[in-house]
């Protein structure tokens, strides 16, 4: 049974109070963020893998605000809305929070996630402070995936221009 990718669009106050539902029905919940453009394999993958690590997986994308403030004026690419939709769609996703901050510390803050994921491009000592003391707090369970190489937006924007010209 296929489900609607819409229905997975929460805001921080409704994925609070299903992460308390969670809880209380001691299913483990694991939490990842970022921007998300241009959805590809290697997204694909990174979330099927987090997934397996708990009961259900929650992603954090950030808005179109932030993207353009870590990214640049030309990103994002696929406005929020519709990344989150796609995020929706993908079987390994339960639910999506879109975030207005370049950091997601205040969102981690109130979801105490139970398994806090990341790719492995990054490592603990690289993870932003706020987040990782946010992580702390609530004593989550941090881990990196697997980074999976050669698939990027970045590059794949970088070969939509070299191939327009």
């Amino acid at each position: 049974m296929s489900k609607d990718p819409a229905k997975a669009l929460l805001t921080l106050a409704e994925a609070a109070a299903w992460r308390a539902e969670l809880r209380r029905n001691g299913r483990k919940l694991v939490v990842t963020n970022g921007c998300f453009d241009l959805m590809h394999r290697g997204h694909a993958s990174y979330l099927y893998e987090a997934s397996k690590l708990g009961d259900e997986l929650l992603v954090l994308a950030n808005s179109d605000a932030s993207v353009r403030a870590i990214k640049g004026e030309s990103r994002p690419v696929v406005s929020e809305l519709d990344r989150a939709y796609m995020l929706g769609a993908l079987s390994s996703v339960s639910k999506v929070v879109i975030f207005n901050s370049s950091r997601c510390d205040a969102e981690l803050a109130v979801l105490e996630p139970d398994i806090y994921t990341k790719a492995g491009d990054y490592t603990v000592e690289t993870l932003d402070a706020q987040e990782r003391e946010a992580l702390q707090k609530c004593k989550a369970q941090i881990v990196f995936m697997p980074f999976v190489s050669g698939f990027s937006t970045t590059g794949i924007v970088e070969k939509i221009a070299k191939n327009s010209k």
